[in-house]
């Protein structure tokens, strides 16, 4: 079982440098008869995906040393005496803890399924999940530079973050159970195998931990940017222009354009400004919301971390509020408001 595990890592680890190697040497060592200009799309889809995992795969590696840090070095009842008891109290808590946190929308998905492991209540790990991708100091200062002209977006983004993780923690804490987290077969093998075998070090545990949870959440990711990329590539935006004067039509528009295209929530303001012209403002909140808190590929690592139930709990309950507050917002915003 393990030489299964670790023979499947290294395969992937080949797959992604012949990938790289692909991309920036190509067109050296590719053969010339092959006329790679007949396939421009083609072309595009590789540049946007090569785009997408040379942005991600650095917080990703973060997000795999972040949760083998907390699942080596840090107890469980240092987490419990750090949690505050009240459910209301606890959610709070953790809006203020993404303001800390490094890490991107791909990347806290496997550092709160350790600490919800570790004795984090459900809902405050989901409001982790919620807040991280946007409260912090990068995505402030991408929307702000965006949307100078236009500092409602900024403001209306920032709150509707809030909003949304207040509302959905709330209803998690209310309706979901405690049991959400998927077992780890990977991690229980390999403890079984240090039980028979020497006790490595915490530090050489740390590497191996730190592996598995990298190529674990990494496989699902490489599906997630390909089909974002695909996507990207031929969307035809003339046909969005039609409806992005709708609000509740442009709104949910703008949101599935965001789940699918994935982007990382440091540079997705740009691209939100650039429908600016075509969709209102509530539309545009949408895309900027929604896209860190769910998009492609991080439902496919939610996949692997939480049980199905959990995750399409989670996913209809946030695009439910969102949706709604969104509208809310996009009114408000139309009669001067924010």
């Amino acid at each position: 079982m393990l030489l299964k595990r670790y023979t499947g890592n290294l395969l992937l680890l080949i797959l992604l440098f012949l990938l790289l190697a692909f991309f920036f040497l190509g067109d050296v060592f590719l053969p010339k008869a092959i006329d790679f200009s007949s396939y421009p799309m083609l072309h595009s889809v590789f540049v946007v995906f090569l785009g997408l995992f040379l942005e991600s795969i650095p917080f990703l590696f973060l997000g795999a040393i972040a949760s083998s840090f907390i699942q080596l070095f840090i107890s469980e009842e240092i987490i419990q005496r750090m949690i505050p008891k009240r459910p209301l109290t606890a959610i709070f808590a953790a809006i203020v803890a993404a303001l800390i946190i490094p890490v991107c929308e791909c990347a806290i998905i496997p550092v709160v399924r350790r600490l919800i492991q570790k004795g984090v209540p459900v809902h405050a790990g989901v409001v982790l999940l919620v807040t991280a991708p946007i409260l912090n100091v990068i995505v402030f200062g991408s929307t702000y530079y965006a949307f100078q002209n236009n500092p409602a977006i900024l403001y209306g983004r920032i709150i509707l973050c809030v909003l949304t993780a207040i509302i959905v923690g709330l209803f998690i804490h209310i309706f979901s159970t405690k049991d959400v987290v998927k077992e780890e077969k990977v991690e229980l093998v390999l403890v079984h195998g240090h039980e028979h075998d020497i006790q490595p070090s915490r530090w050489t545990s740390f590497i191996e931990h730190t592996s598995q949870e990298f190529f674990m959440v990494g496989r699902y990711f490489i599906i997630g940017a390909l089909f974002a990329s695909v996507f990207q590539v031929f969307m035809d935006r003339t046909v969005m222009a039609d409806i992005g004067q709708a609000p509740i039509k442009g709104t949910a528009l703008m949101m599935g354009i965001a789940f699918v295209l994935s982007l990382c929530s440091s540079a997705d303001a740009f691209v939100a400004a650039s429908f600016s012209h075509s969709f209102l403002p509530g539309s545009i909140l949408g895309f900027l919301v929604f896209g860190p808190m769910l998009d492609l590929k991080n439902v496919l690592i939610m996949m692997s971390c939480f049980k199905r139930s959990f995750v399409v709990t989670y996913v209809l309950l946030v695009f439910a509020v969102v949706f709604s507050l969104c509208l809310i917002a996009g009114g408000l915003i139309s009669k001067g408001g924010f």
